[in-house]
């Protein structure tokens, strides 16, 4: 894939940036609902997919800028893709035999981003969140208050305690991360629900990705954690 290189202006809204490209002003589309605001500052070296569809309203999207001179993923949904490929290709010891994959699993009112089973009758649900923002060397969730997440937490949290293994894996789309920890002062609830989904047995999976503009790859180490306030 061939990316445009831009520089970033502004935000005007969650769904869309303005850009410098070859010194003119364009609309890019932005596929990620956090606030980014460490990423996406003022003069930012970011990367482009251009669309060749001429009934979209934004000619780019938006899906690396670089930040402290390392190249910084925030398409969040293709840490999904990332997760299940890599399960696939057997690169996560933690969710290794399973011989059935499914992605986006509907159960009760419920959909969840990742589904495994396997012959032994086992079954696994896996909801995946993309983690952009880096203090230090330290990767917080979520950057922005998240409702939607705390629905997730609490209904692995369910499904635990009907019996499934459950599991909500944080995919590090930022490399200078080193650890983990929920971003209490963000969103506290989110924070409290993940602790408490860890102590009824919901696990809790961290690692990071490599990226290049020619591919991202899943880091088979698992990144360590405290789930701990300040």
């Amino acid at each position: 894939m061939d990316y445009v290189k831009g520089i970033f202006k502004k935000r005007p809204n969650r769904f869309i940036a303005e850009v410098e490209v070859n010194n003119e002003i364009q609309i890019a589309h932005v596929p990620n609902t956090g606030r980014c605001k460490e990423l996406l500052v003022e003069d930012a070296i970011v990367w482009l997919k251009p669309s060749d569809n001429p009934k979209r309203k934004t000619k780019f999207t938006l899906l690396f800028v670089e930040n402290r001179g390392h190249l910084v993923s925030i398409y969040s949904q293709q840490a999904n893709e990332i997760v299940y490929d890599a399960i696939i290709n057997d690169k996560i010891n933690e969710l290794s035999g399973y011989d059935f994959h499914q992605r986006e699993k509907t159960i009760d009112n419920s959909r969840i981003d990742i589904y495994l089973s396997n012959k032994n009758g086992e079954k696994c649900f896996v909801e995946v969140k993309g983690v952009t923002l880096v203090v230090g060397v330290e990767a917080r969730f979520p950057d922005a208050p998240t409702e939607r997440g705390t629905k997730h937490l609490n209904e692995l949290i369910k499904l635990k305690k009907e019996g499934f293994r459950t599991a909500v894996f944080f995919l590090i789309q930022h490399p200078l991360a080193e650890s983990f920890r929920p971003n209490w002062d963000n969103d506290p609830l989110f924070s409290k629900t993940l602790n408490e989904a860890y102590e009824n047995g919901v696990e809790i999976l961290v690692y990071k990705c490599d990226n290049r503009l020619d591919g991202i790859d899943l880091i088979p180490e698992a990144v360590g954690f405290d789930l701990s306030d300040f």
